[in-house]
């Protein structure tokens, strides 16, 4: 009796070893290490915000980081509309530095508008019929002397008439998030083309990401072959770091100045960018944009949030072994006091059937702060390995 029954016992063991060892292999989850999320140190400061009109701030990836305004009321955006006007024709006719691009031929309908806009004390540049102007030529002409004329004869080269563009820009600004711009010309006459500094820096943002755009609004002139040398009308170009983007004045609403400024932070170069609406006068909405530089260029700091082979995990097999999770890259972000950075950590439970070597692709990263949105591979650090006989004979989970 006794020996069945250790027969029946030795049986059931053996049962149990051989439906543990041909059980799954479990999947392994990883410890994170890393918060969900951090604040950047430091409080916001206060920037030296005008005292008339709106304003509002940004920097280059990181995004929109302030306004004057805890809501913002659109006015006239003036001259500051061409440069929906000229992102929309560098993105419908593209162009690469260097290039002139196609030629323009001007017709009697494109002296008819210089004509009108020149009566009306609008900034202008003389043209003929029969004149050629290459497509870099008019961006010129556009964006340096601000001519209003030029605005209507890309708005017509464009899309074939000014209303038909005057839509297409409008399109653009709903796809860019600007809620509270409504377009209602090209080169920004019109008192009905409104919007605010918010949607305007976003606009500008934009448009500095095309070369050529950018190159134009650096030039302190040019030359367009029937106007011959033009200046530009933004004066401080050149100053505290400045490098564009667009002036608008001349509709009794006061001036605007969209701007880019390339500054020293650390041993980086970070552009930073801003609008000022409603100043009394282009000398003044200047000298706000600058003081506006300057007291970011203070507050603005670029830090290393991840560092290559930095540990944010790890895999410790409940049979035994470890591997750490790290970053296989640097990631260096311009941050704000204030601004919160989000990680997470995107990393499957891992089946370790068989072995796993050192820097093996184990998942990613997540990174959020303003508008970066940044993916860091992860890789192991070490190997894993399979599970033993012994432990697959014996486990309890």
């Amino acid at each position: 009796m006794r020996a069945r029954v250790a027969i029946a016992v030795a049986l059931l063991l053996i049962g149990l070893a051989a439906f543990n060892y041909l059980r799954p292999i479990p999947a392994v989850a990883a410890a994170v290490d890393l918060p969900a999320t951090t604040t950047v140190e430091g409080a916001p400061p206060d920037l030296p915000w005008p005292t008339a009109g709106s304003a509002a701030v940004a920097a280059g990836g990181l995004g929109f980081i302030a306004s004057s305004a805890v809501s913002e009321t659109p006015v006239p955006a003036a001259s500051v509309t061409k440069v929906m006007t000229a992102l929309l024709v560098l993105t419908d006719k593209p162009m690469v530095v260097g290039d002139p691009g196609p030629t323009l031929t001007l017709t009697e309908a494109d002296v008819a508008a210089y004509q009108a806009s020149a009566a009306n004390g609008e900034s202008v540049v003389p043209v003929q019929a029969g004149e050629e102007l290459t497509e870099l030529k008019a961006l010129e002409a556009l964006l340096i002397p601000s001519a209003n004329n030029i605005a209507f004869t890309l708005a017509r080269w464009d899309a074939g008439s000014l209303p038909a563009f005057v839509t297409k820009m409008n399109a653009q600004a709903k796809a860019l998030g600007m809620t509270h711009t409504t377009f209602a010309d090209a080169s920004g006459a019109s008192p009905e083309s409104v919007s605010t500094p918010t949607d305007l820096v976003t606009l500008g943002m934009q448009a500095m990401k095309l070369p050529v755009f950018a190159l134009i609004v650096s030039l302190p002139s040019a030359t367009i072959p029937v106007a011959g040398l033009v200046y530009n009308v933004n004066a401080v170009l050149g100053q505290g770091g400045i490098i564009g983007i667009k002036t608008g004045s001349g509709l009794r609403t006061g001036a605007n100045f969209l701007y880019a400024a390339s500054v020293q932070v650390g041993v980086y170069r970070i552009v930073l960018y801003g609008c000022v609406m409603g100043q009394p006068t282009l000398a003044r909405a200047f000298s706000a944009a600058l003081a506006l530089v300057s007291a970011m260029q203070r507050s603005v700091t670029v830090h290393r949030v991840v560092s290559r082979n930095q540990t944010v995990g790890s895999f410790q097999p409940p049979w035994g072994g470890h591997a750490d999770l790290v970053a296989n890259v640097d990631v260096d972000l311009v941050e704000w006091p204030g601004m919160v950075l989000r990680e997470d950590v995107n990393v499957p439970d891992l089946v370790i059937s068989q072995p796993i070597g050192d820097g093996a692709n184990a998942g990613s990263l997540h990174l959020s702060l303003g508008d970066y949105r940044l993916t860091v591979p992860l890789v192991t650090a070490g190997s894993l390995f399979p599970p033993g006989r012994v432990w697959r004979l014996t486990r309890l989970n």
